[in-house]
Formats: structure tokens, sequence, C-alpha cells
């Protein structure tokens, strides 16, 4: 066998809670008195010991429909060693939250620290479509969070000019920015692929969107009559 080859593909130790391995697979380093939520059926491997529970009471279940889709579960992570997660072989995105407010397309989120707060919110800002309101999954907290791409995402840096982003597109961005609704009427054939009209979202303010080279994220917001 060639030792040298499997040893390229070997993970590797980073001395933090999360981590990438070849852009695909979340690694977490799990610790006892530090849970993770995480997708239900993401898990691929780990080593030492880990449970997998069904996801806190306190977790609002409509938090985990957003996430997991209508039906779907999140899981409880738990115990000692390295716990590693993929989601259909999409790029993974890390990021660490210090006191932070994160609003998620629910959709992309694979895994986060259990210690942070996921609540449904409002988004703020965009006029409202068909006479219901948007809501989005919102993280709060100090804290480790992994997303999912479908290929390499993209940050934007929204202060010092406006940037409008297709929703199917849309990631994640800064929570505070003022955000606005915009259609292109005439050029609703060219703009957008995600639902043949050209509606965009604009975000100004100190703060970044992250957005990714695909339109297929799944239910983008959900619908409160």
């Amino acid at each position: 066998m060639d030792t040298q080859t499997l040893s390229a593909h070997r993970a590797v130790s980073t001395g933090v809670r999360m981590s990438v391995h070849s852009s695909k697979t979340l690694k977490v380093t799990m610790a006892t008195g530090h849970d993770l939520l995480a997708k239900a059926g993401s898990m691929i491997a780990y080593d030492g010991y880990v449970q997998f529970d069904g996801a806190p009471a306190s977790l609002r279940r409509s938090a985990e429909e957003m996430v997991s889709g209508e039906g779907g579960r999140l899981m409880l992570c738990r115990g000692d060693g390295d716990l590693y997660l993929a989601d259909y072989g999409g790029d993974v995105l890390v990021l660490h939250l210090n006191g932070e407010a994160l609003s998620v397309n629910g959709a992309t989120l694979l895994a986060c620290d259990a210690s942070l707060e996921l609540t449904i919110e409002p988004v703020k800002g965009l006029a409202k479509l068909s006479g219901s309101g948007l809501t989005n999954l919102v993280i709060r907290g100090t804290g480790w969070v992994a997303l999912v791409s479908r290929g390499i995402p993209m940050a934007l840096d929204c202060a010092e000019r406006e940037t409008y982003v297709d929703p199917d597109a849309l990631i994640a961005w800064t929570t505070g920015m003022d955000m606005k609704a915009r259609r292109t009427v005439k050029a609703s054939a060219l703009i957008g692929r995600g639902s043949g009209e050209a509606f965009q979202i604009g975000f100004k303010g100190q703060g970044f969107v992250v957005v990714q080279p695909s339109e297929d994220t799944g239910d983008r917001f959900k619908i409160r009559g």
C-alpha cells in the first residue's frame, strides 16, 4: 500500500475547535461540556467517545425546521474526540462569533456550538412579499459556526458601497446592516435564476455578506402569513 499517498489525506491536528479538511469536511474537536448542534445525518466519522442525541427541548422547533427542512432534525453531539461532518460534498466555511449575531440561510448551517442562541426573526428593511413577512435564522453569542456552500463561497464587504445579492445565492450576513429589496422588472428574464423574477437584496453598513456560486440552497426564507 502507498502509505505516502494516504498520508497526504490524513486529518491533522489544528488546535482549534473547528477546522476544515480539504474544503469539504468539517473537523470538530469535541470535549466534555462543549456540546455541538449539527444537521442530522452529517456525521461521516469520529474517533474517541462521541454520542448523538436529539436536539434539546430548549431549541424551538421552528428553528430546527429552518435548519434541516420540514420534518428534519438536528442532533446534539457530546463527548471527547474528533468528529467529522460533511453535507453532500459542499464546501465548508467556518466562522467564530465573539458576542456577535449572524443571520444565516438555515439550509446552509452544518453545525454550531450548542451554547449559541438560535432564533427565528423577521428580516427587517424588506418590503413584504405576497402579503407575508420574511423570517430568517439568527445565531447569537460567542462560539463556532460551520456553514456549507455549493462551491467556494465569497465574502463581500458592504461598508464602502451598497451591495446587491440574489437571495437564492445568499448564505449569511452580518446583522445590523441596512437592507432593502430591489426588483428589476424589465430585466426579469435575464437576472437571477431562482424564481424567474428579478429580485435582489441590498446591503449597506459595517459588515459582510457571504454568497455561493450556486442558487440551489433549498428554502431561502421562511414565509409567515
